[in-house]
């Protein structure tokens, strides 16, 4: 989301493996390429990983742990394993609805947030820009700047009057007109359209205009 006056950043680098069926992505030209691109334009599922695999690993150890203990006729850590398999069969008994409810809600968000980062692609907010030397990736926030300034010269607004959210498949261009001041909302979607056209990004947003029916009082 961008204001005109936001403060932006490019960044230089890959354009997506998957970028158009049948054809080369842009800027690219090798399977390494691809690799980078991919990279740089999805979120890393390492931390992610590493921490699921950590508590796996402290779940095993502590088990293998009590096992252990229970094996040389020692006194548990913290709870008997057979005595903890026990009360999970006798679930929910021994156990208040409230406490049940607060550990139940627990490991249903971490599941959640666990199967998400599995399952969804995990795209970063950055489109890719056509280069014939270099693969180049620009964040959505550089685009919003970019279209903000072309719509409020368009609608000869005020930069606070424009606001433009950019996301993978659609621009939102909302627009708070002057009062007194016709605007013509065709003239504004068209220019974004052209700037957008100009930069050329991957994938191509849709892009649509919402003029605010609350005018801005003039200077």
């Amino acid at each position: 989301m961008s204001q005109d006056t936001q403060n932006t950043g490019i960044g230089s680098g890959p354009y997506e493996a998957d970028a158009v069926a049948g054809s080369e992505p842009l800027g690219s030209g090798a399977a390494g390429m691809d690799r980078i691109l991919k990279r740089e334009t999805h979120s890393s599922r390492a931390v992610v990983s590493v921490l699921a695999a950590a508590l796996v690993m402290a779940v095993c150890g502590y088990a293998l742990l009590e096992t252990a203990v229970r094996a040389v006729g020692q006194p548990p850590w913290l709870v008997d394993p057979q005595t903890a398999a026990e009360r999970v069969v006798a679930l929910p008994a021994g156990i208040g609805p409230l406490l049940l409810l607060v550990i139940g809600v627990v490991i249903a968000i971490a599941g959640l947030f666990f199967f998400l980062n599995a399952v969804l692609p995990g795209r970063r907010a950055r489109h890719l820009l056509p280069d014939r030397r270099a693969a180049v990736v620009v964040d959505d926030e550089v685009i919003a700047a970019a279209l903000a300034r072309r719509a409020r010269l368009a609608a000869n607004v005020t930069q606070e009057q424009v606001m433009v959210v950019v996301s993978r498949n659609r621009v939102m261009v909302n627009v708070r007109p002057t009062s007194g001041v016709p605007l013509r909302p065709d003239a504004v979607l068209d220019a974004v359209r052209r700037e957008l056209q100009e930069m050329g990004p991957w994938p191509m947003p849709e892009v649509r205009i919402q003029v605010s029916t609350a005018g801005v009082v003039g200077a």
